[in-house]
């Protein structure tokens, strides 16, 4: 296959997609004045190439779980292996490799609260081979705009064209009957349970689909996913690599602020184009960002005179990102190398169990 390259239109419905997920081809092709045969011809080959899909996440503050960010320092020979495995495991989201592929750096997602004190899955791992160290910190904040995502990915459309795709969610009624008696928080019921693998393979599944994996009517599908979307329990995300976008550069940092400048660091951060994410965690370094540049010159400016230069930074590390096991929603179980299963026995307990609907 060709390699993929992005134009006008490619951003376009990119970005409108970072808008609603699941809007309908039809809708965006009136937004971006084509055809709607174009527009789903060109989501076809962007997903085809593997270049985009679009995940569907329940938002953790709503669901009210728990989610960590796991360091895990391993063997020269062993990282790679042990993120493809890390990878396959539905509570575990991005997987990153670092420093030349001897650290991983990885979020983990707690749904029990009986793991507030930290996912079971870091006792597993410290007793797993070629992982030298593991460190965990909570999140306690998360400064992301879940709506607009990486802002280099999403300025492609008029302020104009953003509102005609932005879905009605509901008001505070369709939150109460969705979530906790005060809106604050929702629920997740089985059917949820079962509908969230599947969105976060392909968050543009069609409900006839859905409704066949997890054992429900499409009409209860339907209904029950309006609501997740209406409560903000569920939201959408363009997975794509910043490289089609020109961004070769990436980079974990992590920063130790002075507590009474966390907030205003953090706001800073996620208005610069360079920041993908920034999180407020537990532990010595107070904050901890995903970077991406146009290259390592750019990275180093950024790096030196923006964040080394911010009022309440006192410390900073950076490590490069070097590669991926996984970027953010579930990925496909493929056939695992004999390495990988013996690391999922150790985590999972026994033989090997692929969670999540199947291709």
């Amino acid at each position: 296959m060709d390699p993929v390259t992005l134009d006008d239109l490619d951003r376009q419905l990119l970005h409108a997609l970072q808008v609603d997920g699941r809007a309908p081809f039809s809708q965006i092709a009136d937004v971006l004045g084509v055809s709607d045969r174009t527009v789903a011809r060109r989501y076809a080959r962007l997903h085809a190439a593997g270049a985009a899909r679009v995940l569907g996440l329940a938002d953790s503050r709503r669901t009210g779980r728990f989610e960590w960010f796991v360091r895990i320092r391993c063997l020269p020979d062993g990282a790679r292996a042990v993120g493809a495995a890390l990878a396959r495991r539905p509570d575990v989201s991005w997987v990153t490799l670092l420093s030349g592929g001897t650290e991983i750096s990885c979020l983990v997602r707690s749904a029990d609260r009986v793991e507030s004190d930290g996912p079971i899955l870091l006792e597993k791992l410290t007793r797993t081979p070629r992982v030298v160290s593991v460190g965990a910190q909570q999140v306690l904040r998360s400064f992301a705009d879940d709506d607009s995502g990486w802002r280099v990915r999403t300025s492609a459309l008029t302020e104009e064209q953003t509102e005609a795709l932005r879905p009605a969610y509901g008001g505070d009624e369709v939150s109460r009957t969705a979530g906790d008696e005060d809106g604050s928080r929702i629920g997740l019921t089985e059917l949820d349970e079962r509908l969230l693998p599947v969105l976060a393979v392909d968050g543009r599944a069609p409900y006839s689909r859905m409704a066949r994996t997890v054992g429900w009517s499409e009409s209860v599908v339907r209904r029950r996913l309006e609501e997740l979307r209406r409560a903000r329990a569920l939201i959408f995300n363009v997975e794509t690599d910043p490289r089609l976008f020109g961004y070769t550069a990436e980079c974990m940092m992590w920063l130790t602020v002075a507590p009474g400048r966390v907030p205003a660091v953090a706001e800073t951060l996620v208005r610069d184009t360079e920041i993908a994410f920034a999180a407020a965690t537990t532990g010595q370094a107070g904050l901890v960002a995903y970077v991406v540049c146009r290259d390592m010159d750019a990275m180093y400016d950024y790096l030196t005179r923006r964040v080394g230069t911010l009022p309440g930074v006192q410390q900073m590390e950076s490590v490069p990102v070097t590669g991926y096991a996984k970027r953010v929603g579930t990925v496909h179980p493929p056939t695992a190398t004999r390495e990988e299963t013996a690391h999922c026995r150790v985590w999972q307990g026994g033989s090997p169990r692929w969670t999540g609907p199947a291709r």
